[in-house]
């Protein structure tokens, strides 16, 4: 019988595992990060190209149905395991177990698939025992390593300490290992000792149809912004890593007579709260303290369908993380013809080239970052310049149609292993020193009925 991942002619059903970031978050939740994105964009490309995909994601919410559509070919399987509320993903691991065992359940008597893509550690511990159990190759994409993060968090990251021994577990195990930059491949093989012929590059997209230039005048006057003011944009989730506190530092570097606002869009509600977002308040006593409050303007969170506007009355996009796996939004900012000045690390590294489509500054150099400012503000020419070479990179490398079918290349690569036995398979799961799957909770198959 004909493999359908070795025939491209034959359509894939693949089951995308996602186990903290629903692509259903997309649609407005506050918690949505560049993983959501990723998981949502991803299906609904590979199920238009014409394979079906089903994505395995955490119940959250008891008010969630089952199943839920994305389009036609891509639907959301909400999987039991552990408590249907939010639970901070640092805390997810010990539910995987439950979740393995009902994703093991669905794929044997309700779902069939070709093959599992996993994303992040956690939904590899989940595909690891499906290759053991059901003989299913998996690919897996981290978007984030913990010993890199280990690395940049250092005691701030709370996510347990056996996430290494499994990462490395995962790395040995997989068949196919998906890098989303230069600097990702290069951690992979420096840190786990990936092996280098099942590592494929793959980036991270974004949505033409979401994201293109639009008049800046116009924008602004929708946004209610100074039509003759520099404007900064910061746009993203609120935490330290993120380096908003660089951007704002880089005001105090510019001189009085320019009329320069950073525009600092997210957050957990609709309008900035200190309570539901704690970093906005560190941020405006960092501000507070330079002297530049005024020049500092907070919105809150904001719908992916009003972000186009924000992008486009910028003068320039700033992203100056201490470190970022990939990193999306700089993708967006170009896209939509805007400048972006971003920190020289992970994808933003790769996803900007330095004098072409915007600037590389060092992390935590506000000064430098100042110096960048000044440069465009100086050169509305070399602004326009740079976006429009940004249209065009992003064009021509980082469409979400394009990452679906370099994923399809890598998935067309993997062979369907044998599976191991069901000694052998609980022998290597527990090793990984998770909870027991016989302490899952009870309700964790209900999704496989």
């Amino acid at each position: 019988m004909n493999d359908p991942m070795q025939d491209p002619s034959r359509p894939m059903r693949i089951a995308l595992i996602s186990e903290h970031a629903s692509p259903l978050a997309t649609l407005g939740g506050v918690d949505a990060g560049g993983q959501n994105i990723y998981v949502s964009q991803v299906a609904r490309c590979l199920a238009r190209a014409g394979h079906h995909v089903d994505v395995l994601t955490r119940r959250d919410d008891p008010a969630l149905p089952p199943v839920v559509d994305l389009r036609p070919g891509a639907r959301v399987v909400h999987i039991d395991a552990g408590p249907p509320c939010f639970v901070p993903k640092e805390q997810l691991l010990q539910h995987m177990p439950a979740f393995a065992q009902a994703s093991e359940q669905l794929l044997r008597h309700s779902v069939p698939c070709d093959l599992v893509h996993a994303n992040f550690f956690m939904s590899g511990v989940v595909a690891m025992r499906l290759k053991a159990r059901l003989g299913l190759p998996f690919a897996i994409t981290f978007h984030a390593l913990g010993l890199v993060r280990r690395e940049h968090q250092k005691e701030a990251d709370a996510f347990p300490p056996q996430r290494i021994e499994i990462e490395r577990r995962i790395v040995q195990t997989a068949d196919a290992i998906v890098a989303e930059c230069p600097q990702d491949r290069a951690d992979l093989v420096r840190l786990y000792d990936a092996a280098a012929d099942r590592l494929s590059m793959v980036p991270c997209g974004f949505d033409p149809d979401e994201f293109k230039p639009t008049d800046q005048a116009a924008a602004r006057a929708r946004l209610g912004l100074d039509p003759h003011e520099f404007i900064v944009l910061q746009l993203g989730r609120l935490v330290p890593r993120k380096g908003v506190d660089n951007v704002i530092r880089s005001l105090a570097h510019l001189p009085g007579d320019v009329p320069a606002r950073v525009l600092v869009v997210g957050g957990d509600s609709r309008e900035p709260d200190e309570a539901r977002t704690p970093e906005i308040a560190r941020l405006r006593e960092v501000a507070r303290t330079l002297g530049v409050f005024d020049r500092v303007t907070f919105t809150g969170h904001r719908q992916r369908s009003e972000l186009r506007d924000f992008y486009a009355a910028a003068d320039v996009f700033v992203s100056t993380p201490w470190y970022e796996p990939f990193g999306i939004t700089p993708l967006e900012a170009m896209a939509c013809g805007t400048p972006v000045v971003g920190s020289a690390v992970g994808g933003i590294q790769y996803s900007v080239r330095d004098g072409v489509s915007g600037f590389l500054v060092p992390p935590h150099d506000p000064r430098a970052l100042a110096d960048r400012l000044m440069r465009l503000h100086a050169n509305p020419a070399l602004r326009r310049a740079l976006g429009r070479a940004g249209i065009r990179r992003a064009r021509s490398m980082f469409t979400w149609d394009r990452v679906a079918e370099q994923l399809v290349d890598v998935f067309q690569g993997l062979r369907r292993p044998q599976p191991a036995s069901e000694d052998a398979a609980l022998a290597g799961w527990e090793r990984l020193h998770l909870v027991r799957p016989d302490a899952a909770s009870p309700g964790a198959a209900r999704a496989a009925q």
